[in-house]
């Protein structure tokens, strides 16, 4: 049975205000100045407010990378071939991607999906194969997909969201594979942030000045063509969007709906999020931000949608490895919820 992108949203509650109190209180019990592990303090509060749990475990931990192509590479917009998407694919479920050695380092999984690429995958075991089409078509001249496929691309997301809930992951890092992905990125950027296309273009994987000017410029033409709804994020998602972004989307909101905590990778989670935020702005609460990246949309990502970033270590890698990061301080940060002694339990005075 297919899942509803409307159903799904409603069932997305707002957090509890008195729940985040009260995890407060028991942090600033610990035995310690108060406040003084800083944003810690904040992302342990944060944490228990999304799930609930005042006495929280350490969650099982699961990164999802989306995969897919894009038509819009035919027009010289990245620095790699189309071909690198299925090449790092296999890698990725060999182990020997980024995102899989900081996924060892966090002690979570990671999850490859097939949502777009454009390849055949006969033998690649462990891959999750959720092929909308091969590709997304060239937004420079026509729509990237039809309505019905943007919405397919956002249930895939959902059901693998709401699976992995069912299966006891307490906490979902988003990840993506995609070589031009940037550009649908940034187009998505400029029209949900009401940013110029020029502010929000970056060089992707190391394109060069004339490189980058021809980018802005394929955007820009893009969305002069099709002029994308702002109000309406399914009709922004098919005209200049992409598989991967879609699949994010609905990944956020099927944990968001599970209270299950989001921690963002980075620019093109970041407008998967604004996808995600626009369709039920209650999913905004669920999400974790796990650093600031390189690409310059992803400031104004996260500043609409009012997120700061855990880390700024330039990362501009994509894949999910700056979600695992954050994924490692979540788990930090309840640990010294949990683990600290109060200044009672310690025999420790407190402050006069």
């Amino acid at each position: 049975m297919s899942i509803s992108i409307r159903d799904t949203c409603l069932q997305i509650q707002p957090l509890d205000p008195s729940v985040r109190l009260k995890a407060q209180a028991r942090l600033a019990r610990l035995t310690k100045p108060v406040g003084s592990l800083g944003r810690l303090e904040e992302l342990a509060a944060s944490y228990i407010a999304m799930t609930g749990e005042l006495k929280p475990n350490i969650p099982r931990g699961t990164i999802f990378t989306f995969a897919a192509d894009h038509g819009v590479t035919c027009e010289g917009i990245s620095a790699y071939p189309r071909e690198v998407t299925p090449q790092m694919v296999l890698n990725l479920l060999r182990g020997g991607a980024g995102v899989n050695v900081l996924a060892r380092h966090a002690e979570v999984a990671v999850r490859i999906v097939d949502i777009g690429v454009d390849y055949e995958f006969t033998h690649a075991p462990g891959l999750i194969k959720r092929k909308i089409m091969r590709g997304t078509k060239n937004l420079s001249i026509e729509p990237a997909m039809t309505r019905d496929q943007a919405e397919e691309a956002i249930r895939v997301g959902i059901e693998m969201a709401t699976e992995a809930c069912k299966q006891g992951i307490g906490i979902i890092g988003t990840g993506e594979m995609g070589i031009g992905n940037t550009t649908p990125s940034a187009a998505i950027t400029a029209v949900l942030t009401g940013r110029l296309v020029a502010e929000v273009t970056g060089r992707g994987t190391g394109i060069d000045e004339s490189g980058h000017a021809h980018k802005i410029a394929v955007i820009q033409a893009a969305l002069d063509l099709h002029r994308p709804n702002a109000n309406d994020p399914v009709d922004v998602l098919s005209k200049v969007g992409g598989l991967e972004i879609g699949g994010l989307a609905g990944l956020m909101l099927g944990a968001a709906a599970a209270r299950v905590p989001i921690v963002l990778d980075g620019f093109i989670a970041g407008a998967a999020a604004l996808i995600a935020v626009a369709l039920q702005p209650l999913c905004g609460q669920y999400l974790i931000a796990s650093h600031q990246s390189v690409e310059q949309g992803h400031r104004a990502v996260l500043n609409h949608l009012g997120l700061r970033p855990l880390l700024d270590l330039d990362l501009r890698l994509g894949e999910g490895t700056g979600a695992c990061l954050g994924i490692d301080l979540v788990f930090a940060a309840i640990k010294v919820y949990t683990e600290m002694a109060t200044f009672d339990e310690a025999g420790v005075l407190e402050k006069a």
